[in-house]
């Protein structure tokens, strides 16, 4: 397996294993995944990437900024999904560690992810990569009807903004 930046060409892809983490109700509020001009323009330009076996996207990573504030340059948030063959191979863990040495590398001080509590694959790869929980939102938004609770997880560069 190899992990490579995340581009265009692979979109049809990316955006397959996306929707198949929205399908399995853990991923996020949102139902519908955006065309690639949408996706793009909501994601940092560099800190893209995919893990690719045999010429097949298993996974992709990406940072999105949580703010065009100045003072927050350096904070973003992790979107994380792995094909469902490919889950529970470590792929993930992977995947999320080249994204936090890539973020480093881009100045990047703070990551965040939220993460429905039930996903308990995502919560425990990013705590794996020195993620933290630093707070529960109770039923912050509903899901199909359903309230559902989302952690907040933080991860802290010991290598960038010290």
């Amino acid at each position: 397996m190899e992990i490579a930046e995340l581009t265009q060409k692979q979109w049809p892809e990316v955006r397959a294993i996306y929707q198949g983490g929205i399908a399995t109700g853990n991923a996020h509020f949102s139902l519908d995944v955006p065309e690639w001009d949408e996706w793009d323009h909501e994601h940092v330009k560099n800190c893209r990437l995919v893990a690719i076996d045999n010429g097949e996207v298993l996974g992709w990573a990406a940072l999105t900024a949580i703010s065009d504030r100045c003072v927050f340059a350096g904070v973003a948030e992790v979107s994380i999904y792995i094909a469902e063959k490919a889950r529970g191979k470590g792929i993930g863990k992977k995947l999320l560690a080249e994204l936090v040495k890539q973020s480093e590398q881009n100045n990047f001080w703070t990551l965040e992810a939220r993460i429905f509590a039930e996903n308990t694959a995502s919560i425990h790869i990013h705590q794996q990569n020195g993620f933290r929980i630093v707070g529960l939102r109770e039923r912050i938004g509903k899901l199909n009807g359903v309230w559902r609770d989302v952690l907040l997880l933080e991860r802290r560069s010991t290598e960038t903004g010290i």
